[in-house]
């Protein structure tokens, strides 16, 4: 069998055969369908190591459709590029490192996410980019007003508009501050369309609408976490799964010495800031089912700081989600109570 490392770009990617008898055969080609299947479609099935990336699924279905054997590796994992030199890096030692690293077996599989999880992502990138224009929009229109002496009350951006017709805004800066106007109701129209996509498909998937259980997670914040989690077979308990989404605090020890800082803010943003927002209801909120909950972050509160425990809330979200994910059982607070108890003892 042949051993295959692929260095894959944006634009070209570097192909790396390892052949039987030991020799190496090496190619850069246009990352394109076309030009992986004249180079790689009429040859034997063979393993092929490509590395985690923007681009790395469509060329790996690519791939397997032509009858290869595809592995998808983790960049993080150090041993698949044991062969290369620290100080020389190219796309040419990349790809003959990969194609070595499949060849003994130095690799980690990053996992692929499914098709389901891979349309959630899609729709709530497009959510993030409206919800940001909207905010660029409302903080340009407020500036421009405060220039002016003017001032729109403090709500939400939901209503914005509505607020912003309370104020006597002059002709002149009525028609310069028009063009955002008009874009804040196209957008806040996409944003009711992209909600409500959402909140059918928590209402329809028996996950995310048990997720949808417990305070502070609406269908965004479940969606998200559904879409990262995608299986939650592949983690083997709740801690690996805060450790995965960043939200553990970053250690450097050494001997004796032991010092733990900030969280490791690795994995998924979208979902950490999501969690992080979530924890800040519970600490706000007066619910009887986070009671307990919200009493152990204020304990945290007074000892280290409210952002600290909000973060610390959310860690603990991100592992009672996994839980009921993977125990398939509603929210129940009287047995998380139990637990925070027995953690804060």
């Amino acid at each position: 069998m042949e051993y295959i490392g692929i260095d894959v770009h944006k634009r070209q990617s570097q192909i790396c055969i390892r052949h039987e008898d030991g020799r190496f055969t090496e190619r850069r080609i246009r990352t394109e369908r076309g030009r992986f299947a004249a180079v790689l479609g009429g040859r034997p099935r063979a393993r092929i190591l490509i590395e985690a990336s923007t681009e790395s699924e469509w060329v790996a279905q690519c791939l397997e459709e032509l009858g290869h054997e595809v592995i998808v590796g983790d960049p993080n994992y150090a041993p698949m590029y044991g062969h290369r030199r620290r100080r020389v890096k190219t796309d040419r030692r990349d790809a003959r490192a990969l194609a070595e690293a499949c060849w003994v077996g130095a690799y980690r599989p990053a996992h692929r996410s499914s098709v389901a999880a891979r349309q959630l992502r899609r729709q709530l990138a497009v959510r993030d980019v409206l919800v940001g224009t909207r905010v660029r929009a409302i903080n340009v229109i407020r500036a421009v007003l405060r220039r002016e002496g003017l001032r729109v009350r403090s709500g939400s951006s939901e209503n914005f508009r509505r607020r912003l017709e309370e104020v006597a805004v002059s002709r002149p800066v009525g028609a310069d501050i028009r063009p955002l106007v008009k874009l804040l109701g196209e957008i806040e129209e996409q944003l009711a369309a992209a909600d409500k996509r959402l909140t059918t498909y928590a209402q329809r998937d028996r996950v995310a609408r048990r997720l949808c259980g417990v305070v502070g997670v609406g269908p965004v914040t479940a969606a998200a976490y559904v879409s990262v989690i995608d299986d939650p077979r592949r983690f083997s308990d709740a801690r690996q799964v805060a450790s995965y989404l960043g939200l553990v605090p970053g250690e450097r020890s050494s001997g004796e010495q032991q010092h733990r800082g900030r969280i490791t803010k690795v994995g998924n943003s979208r979902v950490r800031r999501l969690l992080v927002e979530a924890g800040w209801t519970v600490l706000r909120g007066r619910s009887p089912a986070t009671a307990q909950l919200r009493a152990w972050g204020e304990r945290i509160a007074v000892r280290r700081g409210k952002r600290i425990a909000a973060v610390a809330v959310a860690r603990r979200l991100a592992r009672i989600l996994y839980a009921l994910w993977r125990d398939g059982v509603e929210y129940q607070p009287v047995v998380l109570a139990r637990g925070v108890q027995s953690s804060a003892a």
